[in-house]
């Protein structure tokens, strides 16, 4: 079913782009797409798109489908993962307000190396390849920004390739619970409580493993006092463990597996 259309959007004004990723957001600020044009220049940017909005779940573009130009979100969630052969999924980010998605394609003649869905009831401006060819060659400072997107992105997913080869699945989980700690974490009393954005589904996911066996490593956390679980939310009780662990070291006291 197609996209509902939505109303006229002010994409990348007042908003920090941010992302959710395995290993963190590389050094340095998070680019933004339209960050270095002037305002006839951002005017000539949206003046050039469809505004779009997409439900929860709905794929904003499928992996193997023709690439047809990118997607600048103005709010929401996407998520953006590839799908193995065999059906598995992993996820490489998730990719909120700010952003663009679609790439690494962005002038079109490709087709979508990985997909992107709404996670939750996401508004985006569409902009087709042939449009952002023509913008680029008139916009210089979008051009930049373009490339300035595209190597921020590229060094992600090299981390996440790394991490992958490198870390081990329980590392893997812990640098995610970690991430979420910095991101979500309020202190309390007893620990830094965390309201869990993601399932067990998304964390395994993120991590390479199956529901499963997060499920159960949590749990086995929890037995060792590094966490207590809780109904949508962690009480994180060793979160230098969880640090630890997420940069390939191994605390004396942590526990062992």
């Amino acid at each position: 079913m197609p996209s509902s259309p939505a109303p006229a959007l002010r994409p990348g004004r007042g908003v920090r782009p941010s992302a959710f990723l395995l290993t963190g957001e590389p050094g340095g600020p998070q680019p933004d797409l339209l960050g270095r044009l002037c305002a006839a220049g951002r005017a000539a940017v949206i003046a050039r798109g469809r505004a779009r909005v997409f439900r929860q779940g709905q794929p904003v573009f499928i992996q193997g489908d023709r690439h047809d130009g990118i997607y600048l979100i103005e709010q929401g969630l996407v998520r953006v993962f590839y799908t193995a052969p065999h059906g598995r999924e992993i996820t490489l980010a998730y990719w909120t307000a700010g952003n663009f998605v679609g790439g690494p394609e962005v002038f079109g003649a490709a087709t979508h190396i990985w997909s992107g869905t709404a996670m939750r009831e996401t508004t985006v401006l569409a902009l087709s390849g042939d449009d952002m060819r023509d913008l680029a060659e008139r916009w210089p400072a979008l051009a930049l920004g373009l490339i300035d997107g595209l190597a921020f992105k590229g060094t992600c997913y090299s981390q996440l390739a790394q991490a992958l080869g490198t870390l081990s699945v329980v590392e893997r989980l812990a640098a995610v619970l970690h991430r979420l700690v910095v991101l979500h974490g309020q202190a309390t009393e007893d620990g830094i409580s965390v309201l869990m954005p993601y399932t067990h589904d998304d964390l395994a996911s993120m991590v390479g493993a199956t529901r499963q066996w997060v499920s159960m490593t949590l749990r086995r956390f929890a037995e060792r006092g590094v966490l207590r679980l809780a109904r949508k939310r962690l009480l994180v009780l060793q979160p230098e463990w969880l640090a630890a662990q997420a940069s390939g070291e191994h605390l004396e006291a942590s526990p062992k597996f």
